[in-house]
């Protein structure tokens, strides 16, 4: 029969591991939603970085699933499940803080990144039909024209003209086509950067507060495997 302050702390344990099961849902739903929601904007955005989504969801699928352990282990009172728990959990957690480093490591680059990848899908803007709906569909979604302008579009477009996502409404009875004239001023990479600045700041919070609880329930997790090793060394 376990103690009191065993039965305290198992089921504390299991009641940690529905929160952590709950932060590894949360952190597959964050990783969803970002992929759903902004994918069609990953040619403006370096790949290597664009993968961050899919390893969200990722570790967000294995901490679900190692909280099966944990859950069991307090319920049954295994200490052997407990530990593999624990020990699957530091590893999540050590790889969710390593991906925090990173990403704020990459993210101090990313202007400079995307602006590269901006002037390469300008560049070939005509050649490629993915970059022309890519081009087509981040202007006419952000209100904007080109990288920082309309003039941008230069090199591109001779006499002034404009691709049509760059107008918003065109008055035919003084142009035929879009001209800088008509054209969105503002240029759609600080927009771009704006969005995914507000979204890694959310990110971040989110991060912050599941590995609090993450952390929490290891630490529980720890104290409820040495409490079943010393029961079983007194029976």
């Amino acid at each position: 029969m376990a103690s009191g302050g065993l039965t305290c702390v198992k089921y504390i344990t299991f009641f940690c591991n529905l929160l952590f099961a709950l932060t590894g849902l949360l952190i597959l739903l964050v990783g969803a939603m970002v992929q759903l929601n902004y994918a069609h904007y990953s040619n403006f955005v370096s790949d290597h970085i664009w993968t961050a989504p899919i390893i969200l969801m990722v570790v967000g699928a294995a901490v679900a699933f190692i909280c099966f352990l944990g859950c069991c282990g307090a319920l049954k009172e295994n200490s052997c499940m407990i530990l593999s728990f624990a020990i699957l959990a530091v590893i999540i957690f050590l790889l969710e803080i390593g991906l925090g480093i990173a990403g704020y490591i990459k993210h101090s680059g990313l202007p400079q990144l995307m602006e590269t990848q901006f002037n390469t899908t300008m560049k070939n803007y005509k050649e490629r039909d993915d970059y022309r709906d890519a081009w087509t569909l981040l202007q006419t979604e952000l209100d904007c024209c080109g990288t920082n302008g309309p003039n941008d579009w230069d090199p591109i477009f001779p006499n002034k003209t404009l691709p049509p996502a760059c107008c918003k409404v065109i008055n035919l009875s003084e142009a035929k086509e879009c001209t800088t004239l008509h054209a969105v001023q503002q240029g759609c990479l600080q927009k771009l950067l704006h969005i995914l600045d507000s979204k890694t700041l959310i990110l971040a919070g989110v991060v912050l507060a599941v590995a609090g609880i993450q952390l929490l329930t290891i630490l529980f997790a720890c104290c409820l495997y040495r409490s079943f090793r010393r029961s079983y060394d007194h029976v």
